[in-house]
């Protein structure tokens, strides 16, 4: 796979998210309980945010001195889709140049123990997955994602 990410000159603190080169979405099973649905969505964004270069801000420190970690500068943009588009999405994404895929399989929200979850993966032939993040170019990433609404 392909590295995507942004280059220490493309990252503009003082333009709008749009202005990025690269666009990041979060897509989460629509018919996913809400507490369901925020875990599989910050699984996917820790993936995203520790393998795609750039994406986060630097820390900020309040008036007070306290410190706050970086967020993404890009902006990432959290929409639901049911589970046969989600599984579309993810295929269409992984097949395009340029892109970056994390997904959750269902399988890790079915155990507690990590090398469970692994086993039961390398199982796995039909994957059901609960959220997918994708990053790319953001003209690709808009037609992947065209006509979904935003996560409740």
């Amino acid at each position: 796979m392909t590295a995507v990410g942004f280059e220490p000159q493309e990252i503009d603190l003082l333009q709008p998210t749009r202005a990025a080169r690269l666009k990041w979405v979060v897509v989460v099973d629509s018919a996913l309980p809400p507490g369901r649905g925020v875990n599989a969505a910050v699984c996917v964004a820790s993936a995203t945010a520790r393998s795609v270069a750039g994406l986060l801000g630097p820390d900020g420190e309040d008036a007070t001195g306290s410190a706050h970690p970086g967020l993404p500068w890009a902006g990432c943009t959290v929409l639901a889709a049911a589970g046969d588009r989600l599984a579309a999405l993810r295929a269409k994404a992984a097949d395009s140049p340029g892109v970056f895929v994390a997904d959750m399989p269902a399988q890790a929200q079915r155990t507690r123990v990590y090398d469970d979850y692994l086993r039961q993966l390398s199982e796995a032939s039909d994957v059901e997955y609960l959220a997918v993040s994708v990053v790319g170019p953001r003209n690709r990433v808009d037609k992947l994602v065209k006509g979904l609404e935003l996560m409740p």
